[in-house]
């Protein structure tokens, strides 16, 4: 293993047998084959599954819907880019020269692809164990100030139920324009609403995340 691996496998807890895993894990598209895209799925599903487990066993009275909100908080991009940055993963990318000359290693993005890479990486180096065990290290405090009444549904369920409880006709989304390469897209929505005389806009790099910042604009004008 290269020594500047050294610190972030000591913050991650684990000693890569594997070390390829370690550097395909850190490797980001723009610098060729292989790279992270394989591993960051494998990672992405790993994290859910010891996420949704450890809620299960936590909270054992919450209802489907609270494990499906706090899980949602403790698997979203905004978090994953906060490990990453406990990890000071962007220190140790492999980036393309084109993604080194606009400062990919802070594009949040590829920080967030890189974590679930580096969960699928140590599964496939000392299998479930360790990843669960890397996972729940990494999440521990999350999990422990974590509570099923203090996590608020998303702006589009709200809006959603506020107006089914006024019995008015639900939102209608669409995307007015997506830039940007298939990789790094940014979207832009509109939501209609007839009882609001215009319509609101939200952008995100997700057209779902656009669509939770149109409904939150609309929440904010009908002052919920």
């Amino acid at each position: 293993m290269k020594l500047d691996h050294t610190r972030l496998c000591q913050i991650l807890g684990h000693e890569f047998q594997q070390f390829d895993l370690l550097n395909i894990a850190l490797t980001h598209r723009s610098a060729g084959t292989p790279n992270n895209e394989r591993l960051e799925f494998l990672g992405d599903a790993l994290l859910s599954y010891v996420i949704a487990e450890a809620l299960f066993e936590r909270f054992t009275t919450a209802s489907e819907g609270e494990l499906t909100r706090l899980r949602a908080s403790l698997v979203k991009k905004d978090t994953l880019v906060e490990i990453a940055q406990h990890l000071n993963v962007g220190t140790y990318l492999r980036l393309g020269s084109g993604e080194l000359k606009t400062g990919g290693w802070r594009r949040t993005s590829i920080l967030a692809d890189a974590v679930e890479a580096l969960l699928g990486a140590i599964y496939l180096d000392q299998g479930m164990d360790a990843c669960k065990t890397v996972i729940l290290q990494l999440w521990q405090t999350r999990l422990e100030r974590l509570s099923p009444k203090k996590i608020e549904k998303d702006p589009k369920t709200r809006l959603q139920e506020y107006l089914q409880s006024k019995q008015q006709l639900l939102p209608t989304y669409q995307v007015l324009n997506v830039n940007g390469d298939p990789h790094e897209q940014h979207f832009e929505v509109e939501c209609s609403i007839p009882i609001l005389k215009s319509p609101t806009y939200g952008e995100g790099e997700t057209r779902r995340r656009a669509e939770q910042a149109a409904a939150e604009s609309a929440l904010k004008l009908l002052k919920l």
